[in-house]
């Protein structure tokens, strides 16, 4: 394994679109890095540029201290894995893992061996340590009963587990992810992410992860990196950056549902003035805040920190998803729509109902196009 080091890289395509934006990005060894944002937003075209399949257009690729800009891609050991699992349907399971292995056999001419008994007994020994490789990593996926199988006779997710598979075999210097769960069922995503976090810990790979599901990515990566426009917005841990975003798009992005939205005005009372009334500020937490009275900013709170039938707001409720042991509430205020997730409580649509907004627990942005973040509460965050 070797640490990936990406120093001002940017990809331009040829009509002139600037798809990845000047990306500096340090992955230590053994560390599961999960790139994520919109569709459009450059992190697929990060992992092939990683990868090889993408030439670079500025920057550097450094993997081990060397670089690999002019690196062809079946020369960087790296191992990927894809969205639609790639797996050639004429071979087995045992086939299919082994098959870039086959491929970068040092003896591999059975006409040689015909006429060269050292070279067929080489051709041999190679032959069985491919063989326990594949063996090797079928038991870590627990697919070793299904070696004999074609791709057609496999689910999802077992055909998921192949592709990880015939890249877990290579032993590269880093594993790539491209979106490899997006085909799967909801049930079956989330038993992937709990055997691909497994695996990490089991193998602690260097494992470089793509997707926009930012569940997904909250689940399984040590570290986030959130983008968008082909610009990086954030890097750290998923507590970092669900509990202190950088901007309005960090945190309107990272988490569900998405994180509520008001504009209003810091009062001279250390308040938060809005069209449905005042929120006490936790200002003892908050340091400088005494100076922005009557400054113009944007409140971001999480649906869970608000609290449904308490409270001296009001608001029309206008629609109420209930899954059980939670449920999520919207309701009109001020001109604004304003999302609650609690627990499940008695409450109809098209009735009025009182809600609180829990001041320990808010964010403020500023007005700008930018969105960038002003002060979060707490200031702390658990490790």
């Amino acid at each position: 394994m070797a640490p990936v080091t990406l120093q001002g890289v940017s990809k331009v395509y040829a009509n002139g679109v600037k798809a990845v934006d000047c990306v500096s990005l340090s992955i230590p060894d053994g560390e599961f890095v999960v790139l994520v944002g919109p569709s459009g937003c450059g992190k697929s075209t990060t992992l092939r540029m990683i990868a090889g399949l993408e030439e670079i257009s500025d920057g550097s690729l450094m993997v081990g201290g060397v670089r690999m800009n002019d690196v062809p891609a079946r020369s960087r050991n790296m191992a990927m894995v894809f969205q639609n699992y790639a797996l050639y349907p004429h071979l087995d399971v045992r086939r299919n893992m082994a098959f870039g292995l086959e491929r970068r056999r040092s003896h591999g001419s059975l006409l040689k061996a015909v006429f060269n008994s050292a070279y067929r007994a080489k051709r041999a020994a190679e032959r069985k340590a491919i063989d326990a490789r594949v063996s090797a990593a079928a038991v870590t996926l627990g697919i070793e009963s299904l070696l004999q199988r074609k791709p057609r006779e496999l689910s999802g997710g077992q055909r998921q587990r192949v592709a990880v598979g015939r890249a877990l075999v290579r032993d590269p210097v880093a594993f790539l992810f491209d979106e490899p769960l997006s085909n799967l069922d909801a049930k079956l995503r989330g038993e992937m992410r709990t055997e691909l976090r497994l695996l990490h810990q089991r193998l602690r790979a260097t494992m470089v992860y793509v997707t926009h599901d930012q569940e997904e990515a909250m689940s399984l990566a040590d570290r986030l990196v959130v983008m968008k426009d082909g610009v990086v917005q954030q890097v750290g841990t998923p507590t970092e950056v669900y509990g202190r975003p950088t901007n309005r798009f960090v945190a309107s992005f990272v988490g569900t549902p998405t994180m509520n939205f008001i504009e209003g005005t810091i009062e001279a009372d250390n308040g938060f003035r809005w069209s449905a009334g005042l929120l006490r500020l936790p200002t003892a937490r908050w340091t400088g805040l005494s100076g922005w009275q009557a400054k113009r900013a944007v409140l971001g709170v999480r649906p869970d920190q608000i609290r449904v039938g308490t409270g001296s707001c009001r608001g029309r409720v206008i629609a109420v998803e209930n899954y059980g042991d939670r449920m999520d509430v919207v309701i009109e205020s001020g001109g604004r729509r304003i999302t609650s997730r609690s627990p499940t409580v008695p409450i109809r649509e098209g009735t009025d109902s009182a809600f609180e907004i829990i001041p320990d627990s808010v964010h403020l942005f500023d007005t700008t196009a930018a969105g960038t973040a002003l002060a979060h509460a707490p200031p702390e965050l658990a490790t």
